[in-house]
């Protein structure tokens, strides 16, 4: 009988060494995903990556779980479809079970000018290969029954745009699906071991300071999404980031009623339900500037009330938890992919609301960067300098809530 089964197997704890040839500053999903490609796709097995508490334990521990493809902009839409496509085959090549189940997406819209917006993504989802379609409210009421077309009689539903392909992948599984994946491949995975210093001499990264003590490195990463900038500063830069918290709620367990993520383009708010029969429930970033992960009663009683606007079955649903992340918002909206002004000091920031999503594509991409000192095409219009090159890639509509 013993041959049936598997032995667990766990992060073990190693010695930090005196150099890597690449260190990861972070913990979480982007973080982890890069030590697994550079291991896997390129043999580079000297990667230390680098986390202040434990695995998971920032943004990629406390997102949604929504993985999605139907962006804004001509320059997303590839990269994020890309991401779905190795989202959908992760299990099997991590060996490790993600959860990720496809169940689509319905987006509601409550003004013309809104529908205008979501037509014209399909249409530019569509001339990219991603399914997005257009439905009217007769065609939400007949697919949706639970959907409540009149808002509440508040808002009015005019329409609806429907990702036929939205999925969901369980974040714990895939922090630690990348994390034992990348220790099997000669990783380093250090928790509790904070980066206090970075290494920077003739405008060129040599190394990191942590708490255990030096590290030299052929070069450092940033990772570290909601933190991005604090951890630039170190290398003495600033980024065009602004970090703000994003809020979520659970209600207690129930049945299952709710297939796929249901979300108001206009109310700011997105629902599902999880596998263990929980509602959740977002919203949209807090205009404020914070690293306080500390959720507020605000944000449960506003989006509570546009739940029910669209849901009204929620009525009588119990609220049993709720958290707050940090999103590090760069200025277009869109991930800042690349190496910095400082030689051999990359980044992966500005991730903002979509860094989940995008992280197995961003792992693929970045460590093919750093090996072969070549800038995938997928990636190459967020680099650092598009800012300073007047280069944005504005996509603020496909980041307000999920």
């Amino acid at each position: 009988m013993t041959g049936l089964f598997r032995a667990r197997t766990y992060l073990r704890a190693t010695d930090v060494a005196s150099r890597y040839d690449v260190v990861i500053v972070g913990g979480g999903v982007n973080g982890l995903s890069l030590a697994y490609n550079l291991a896997a796709n390129h043999g580079v097995r000297s990667v230390g990556v680098f986390e202040q508490a434990y695995i998971g334990s920032g943004g990629s521990g406390r997102n949604t779980q929504v993985v999605r493809a139907n962006y804004n902009t001509p320059e997303t839409v590839p990269l994020y479809k890309a991401s779905l496509g190795i989202w959908r085959t992760l299990s099997q090549e991590l060996d490790f079970n993600i959860m990720f189940s496809t169940q689509g997406e319905l987006d509601l819209v409550h003004t013309f000018d809104a529908m205008e917006v979501e037509r014209d993504k399909s249409l530019l989802n569509r001339a990219y290969g991603v399914r997005t379609d257009i439905l009217t409210v007769d065609e939400v009421v007949e697919a949706f029954p639970l959907v409540d077309v009149t808002g509440g009689g508040e808002l009015p539903v005019v329409g609806a745009s429907y990702h036929p392909p939205g999925s969901f992948a369980r974040h714990d599984s895939v922090v630690w699906g990348y994390a034992v994946a990348a220790q099997r491949l000669g990783v380093h995975v250090h928790q509790a071991t904070e980066v206090i210093g970075i290494d920077v001499s003739d405008g060129e990264c040599r190394g990191v300071t942590t708490t255990a003590g030096p590290v030299g490195a052929g070069c450092v990463v940033s990772a570290a999404a909601g933190y991005s900038s604090i951890v630039a500063r170190l290398a003495g830069l600033r980024l065009p980031l602004s970090t703000h918290p994003l809020q979520a709620f659970v209600t207690e367990p129930y049945r299952h009623v709710l297939d796929g993520l249901v979300s108001s383009m206009d109310l700011y708010v997105y629902i599902s339900q999880t596998a263990r029969g929980e509602l959740l429930v977002g919203a949209e970033i807090l205009p404020y500037n914070t690293y306080s992960t500390r959720s507020t009663f605000d944000f449960l009683a506003e989006a509570s009330k546009r739940s029910i606007q669209i849901l009204p079955f929620m009525a009588r649903a119990r609220a049993m938890r709720q958290w707050a992340g940090l999103c590090d918002m760069s200025p277009d909206s869109s991930p800042i992919l690349g190496e910095s002004e400082v030689r051999r000091f990359y980044l992966m920031a500005g991730m903002g609301t979509w860094g989940f999503k995008g992280a197995p594509i961003f792992g693929v991409t970045m460590a093919e960067t750093i090996v072969t000192g070549r800038v995938p095409s997928l990636i190459a219009p967020f680099s650092p300098d598009r800012f300073a090159n007047d280069r944005m890639v504005p996509d603020a509509a496909s980041a307000g809530t999920h």
